[in-house]
């Protein structure tokens, strides 16, 4: 009985320390407290994004199928802005891990202010491509006529506003390479509380609000996440953290804006790769019509509340490799990633168990549709059975890019699901006549794939050589 107090009350200890945002201790030190004292933060950070996406389409969906289906058709284009976001983030992590791993700290807030002028770059021609082009986006998608007059207002202000997105991600990815992962999670949370308030109060009306249907989604995003770049903001300036940015640090600096994009081009590519491909899997699904359709997006939304905090030690992972290699540590950067890889597998084993069981309860709770919870079980069923494979792969990709080895990964993305994935997808579910579960069983037996490769290559050793 004293044994098993003492670990929980040990655990209670971590998990604190983590919320507070305690020095893990990177560099030296036992490496799993390191690791759970960053991954505690960047999952909390990740399950309250997944916890977004879950109860932004749970209200959705009791406006309609259309109002889901468009949700999930915008969220496809979407992940192209995702990729912009994580791709830079990513890079910048990479290369303010190394600064910090290195002790040049003004040399990290500078490498920061540049990494914000290329987000400001990137964003605009997404801005202008949803304000103007939204129905006709959505009408290359597959949408009906119907999906187009009901939701083509959330769709252009879901990619009008895409710099929210990719300013968020990005000064988390700051925050997380200096090993403040406490502050990206604070950030988050602020930001997706204030959006999962206000969903139901502007898509339905509540009070003295208008009715805005699903273009009350796409407001309550665009305010919550505004509310979570002013925290960020203020931290930059005034805070207590690691990176401070002040007044000399905002001189324009093309020589490290050019490093950063080579850095973050490579993650971003393998983003775009890998989003692209869930576009053209969703150009399949919406094929088999709006049922189909429908349940893929509810299921999609789930696996990501799922995968989300499996981010969470992948980018954990991402730092420690990151600051290791900065100090010259290579073999305790290796051996951090086999830990969080165990760890990841452990958590989304118990997932994938759930998924199992309580596929049909849990597809259940989002829609009274027969059809829809059906298809969507039946995808929760088949992507469950590559979670273990998931689990490792998303800590290795992480490893890689945390290391400044981003062309490896490119290029595993690329074969994977463009030469793999997709035409497999299309064989299965069309040629072979399997429907939207072809679709599905392509996206298990590709990720499994990615992850084997992932595995040999990383113990190749290569990404210990790289300099950023």
């Amino acid at each position: 009985m004293r044994t098993l107090l003492n670990k929980t009350l040990s655990t209670w200890n971590l998990l604190r320390l983590g919320i507070a945002g305690a020095d893990a201790n990177i560099l030296s030190g036992d490496i799993n407290r390191a690791i759970i004292l960053l991954a505690i933060p960047m999952t909390l950070e990740m399950i309250m994004e997944s916890l977004f996406a879950i109860v932004d389409i749970f209200f959705v969906s009791k406006i309609g199928v259309n109002a889901i289906a468009v949700v999930g058709l915008t969220e496809s284009m979407l992940t192209i802005t995702y990729s912009l976001a994580w791709g830079l983030a990513m890079g910048t992590t990479a290369m303010i891990a190394r600064r910090v791993g290195e002790g040049d700290s003004d040399g990290a807030s500078v490498s920061a202010v540049q990494s914000i002028y290329l987000a400001l770059i990137i964003s605009l021609p997404i801005m202008v491509s949803g304000i103007f082009f939204s129905e006709d986006l959505l009408r290359l998608m597959g949408a009906t006529n119907e999906v187009i007059s009901e939701g083509s207002g959330y769709t252009k202000l879901t990619l009008g506003f895409n710099l929210i997105v990719i300013i968020l991600f990005l000064i988390n990815g700051i925050f997380r390479g200096a090993g403040d992962a406490a502050l990206a999670m604070r950030s988050l949370w602020i930001a997706n509380t204030i959006n999962i308030i206000l969903d139901p109060i502007l898509i339905f009306g509540i009070g003295p609000f208008p009715e805005l249907r699903i273009e009350g989604a796409a407001i309550a995003t665009i305010i919550g996440r505004s509310f979570g770049i002013v925290y960020q903001l203020y931290h930059l300036k005034k805070g207590k953290g690691l990176i401070k940015i002040h007044k000399g640090n905002w001189q324009f600096k093309p020589k490290i804006i050019l490093k950063l994009v080579n850095l973050s081009l490579g993650v971003t590519t393998q983003f775009i790769i890998s989003s692209a491909s869930w576009i053209f899997l969703m150009r399949i699904v919406s094929t088999f019509g709006s049922t189909a359709l429908a349940g893929y997006t509810i299921a999609i939304r789930i696996v990501i509340f799922t995968l989300m905090p499996a981010w969470g030690f992948s980018n954990a992972a991402a730092t420690m490799v990151g600051q290791n290699l900065g100090a010259n540590q290579p073999e305790r950067a290796e051996k951090a990633v086999w830990r969080t890889g165990m760890f990841n597998m452990i958590f989304m084993g118990t997932v994938m168990i759930i998924f199992f069981l309580f596929g049909d309860g849990i597809a259940g709770f989002f829609t009274n549709e027969k059809e829809v919870v059906n298809n969507a079980s039946k995808c929760l069923s088949i992507f469950a059975m590559g979670y273990l494979f998931y689990a490792f792969g998303m800590v290795l990709v992480q490893s890689f890019n945390g290391a400044g080895d981003t062309k490896t990964p490119t290029i595993m993305n690329l074969f994977v699901f463009w030469l793999l994935q997709i035409p497999l997808a299309y064989t299965l579910a069309i040629y072979f006549g399997l429907g939207a579960e072809g679709a599905y069983y392509s996206i298990v037996i590709s990720e499994s794939t990615f992850s084997i490769v992932g595995y040999f290559l990383f113990k190749k050793g290569r990404w210990k050589t790289i300099k950023v």
